[in-house]
């Protein structure tokens, strides 16, 4: 006999039911995507748990208000709320996001090998540097799309849900930072090994 996996709709009406445990299962199922999201915005790590924690206050407030909307997705919807308050954060002009050199976390994995050699290795984190470096000199909206669609791994449906534009805008904006990286790839005469 099969068990049927809960949903969030189910794990929200147990938590509002005070099952404190259906929360943290809704926090396990999405605290890495919408953990990884905030911080590839703010390239902090402190700032990001700070964002990360701020808007699971947020949702456990509006769970509670009833204000929750059941039509949407909840993974969409925590992910809308880390969105806008890594755009608020930006918009205080506190910081300007950058993509570091030297950063430990390390998901744009675009070499896969089972055993890497050294030579390998050091190829790859060359490359991985040469990307983050690229992705940092995009313009705003186009370096958003990257860090969403590579970083997050969202569907460009997801992304222009989140962001509020039409798919076609969100995926414009992927054509053209793909473009401006093999320009600035040209220009700095980058080869990616």
């Amino acid at each position: 006999m099969q068990v049927m996996p809960i949903n969030d709709h189910q794990l929200i009406a147990q938590y509002l039911e005070g099952n404190e445990r259906a929360f943290k299962e809704l926090l396990d199922r999405y605290q890495q995507k919408i953990y990884t999201s905030i911080y590839l915005f703010v390239k902090d790590e402190t700032l990001a748990e700070d964002i990360f924690q701020e808007v699971f206050i947020k949702i456990i407030n509006t769970l509670r208000s009833g204000k929750y909307n059941h039509e949407g997705k909840f993974g969409q919807w925590a992910l809308r709320i880390s969105y806008n308050l890594c755009v608020d954060y930006h918009r205080r002009g506190k910081r300007r996001p950058h993509v570091h050199m030297n950063d430990s976390f390390d998901i744009f994995d675009v070499i896969s090998s089972h055993d890497p050699n050294a030579e390998q290795l050091i190829m790859r984190s060359q490359t991985h540097d040469s990307i983050r470096s690229l992705v940092d000199m995009l313009p705003a909206e186009q370096r958003e799309v990257v860090i969403l669609r590579h970083y997050a791994d969202m569907s460009f449906k997801e992304i222009a849900a989140l962001t509020r534009v039409s798919i076609n805008t969100a995926l414009g904006r992927m054509r053209y930072a793909l473009i401006n990286i093999r320009k600035l790839m040209a220009e700095k005469e980058i080869q990616l090994q």
